[in-house]
């Protein structure tokens, strides 16, 4: 019984001391706000212009070895790097934020491929001058 309670209290000491990696701890920080399609800014805005990034790669060994369609797509950093590419666009055009981000991906038996869509967008001055019109007050 006592081996059995030494295992438990290792296994616990193991597993409470677990940190997530460094990666998912930090979030990255891009040139504009970034709101997903189910999301929006609370603050009204104007629309600049649809943006998007798209592309396609052949696969590699490890994606078409087995012949099965096991290990496709692109991990969370490529999709953060496709994201970073999105909002550079949107800052060089003056844009505030990005709304109604979308992430497809697609596979054939050669390629991957993907598209990241996202409209740019400026958010409007008046709510700006409206609060501070009220703050006087």
């Amino acid at each position: 019984m006592k081996k059995l309670y030494v295992l438990l209290l290792i296994v616990l000491a193991v597993t409470g001391c677990f940190k997530p990696i460094i990666y998912l701890q930090n979030k990255p920080n891009y040139p504009v706000d970034v709101f997903y399609d189910n999301q929006r800014p609370d603050r009204p805005f104007a629309t600049l212009q649809d943006l998007e990034v798209k592309g396609e790669l052949p696969l590699n060994e490890r994606q078409s070895g087995n012949k099965r369609m096991l290990s496709r797509g692109n991990d969370m950093q490529q999709k953060e790097l496709l994201l970073a590419r999105l909002t550079l666009q949107a800052k060089r055009m003056g844009a505030d934020a990005l709304v109604f981000v979308r992430y497809t991906y697609y596979t054939s038996t050669t390629d991957n491929g993907y598209v990241m869509k996202g409209v740019a967008v400026k958010y409007s001055r008046e709510e700006e001058t409206t609060v501070e019109s009220t703050d006087q007050h």
